[in-house]
C-alpha cells in the first residue's frame, strides 16, 4: 500500500505540473480574448498547483521517511533530495517570482526565471516519480 500511495503522489504531481504547464496555460494564451485575461487565469492555475505540489511533496516526505533504527535506501534517500528541491522551486515561484510577474516588474526576466523555475520543479517531480516508480512494470 505504501508502495502505491508514493507512486500515486508522484504520479499526481508530475501529472498536474505537465497538464497545467504544457496544456491548460498555453491554451489560455491561444483561446481566451486578451493577454491579460489568460496571464489572470495562468497566475490562478499556477497559484493552485503550488499547492498541489506542496501536500504531495509533503505525502512524498512522510513516505519517504525511513522507519526508525533503519537506514535510508539509495533511491529514497536521492528521491527525497529532488522533493525537496521541487518543493523550493514552487514556492520561490509563488511567492518570490508570481508577484513580480503579475506586477509586471521587469517581466521578460521575471517569466523567464519563473518559466526556469517551474521546468526544475517538473524535472523534480519526474525524477521522484521514476525513482519510486518500480522497474519491473505493473502486475495485475
Amino acid at each position: 500500500m505504501r508502495s502505491r500511495t508514493l507512486v500515486f503522489a508522484a504520479a499526481l504531481w508530475w501529472g498536474s505540473l505537465s497538464a497545467i504547464g504544457f496544456m491548460a496555460v498555453p491554451l489560455l494564451f491561444r483561446h481566451l480574448p486578451t493577454a491579460s485575461l489568460a496571464g489572470q487565469t495562468a497566475a490562478r492555475l499556477f497559484s493552485a498547483q503550488t499547492w498541489v505540489s506542496l501536500v504531495c511533496g509533503a505525502l512524498l516526505l512522510v513516505l519517504l521517511k525511513p522507519k526508525p533504527g533503519l537506514t535510508q535506501a539509495q533511491p529514497a534517500r536521492a528521491a527525497t533530495i529532488f522533493v525537496v528541491l521541487g518543493m523550493l522551486m514552487a514556492m520561490v515561484v509563488e511567492y518570490g517570482v508570481a508577484p513580480r510577474i503579475v506586477a509586471r516588474e521587469n517581466l521578460a526576466v521575471w517569466h523567464s526565471v519563473g518559466t526556469l523555475m517551474y521546468a526544475v520543479q517538473w524535472l523534480c517531480a519526474g525524477v521522484v516519480l521514476w525513482r519510486v516508480s518500480p522497474p519491473t512494470g505493473w502486475k495485475p
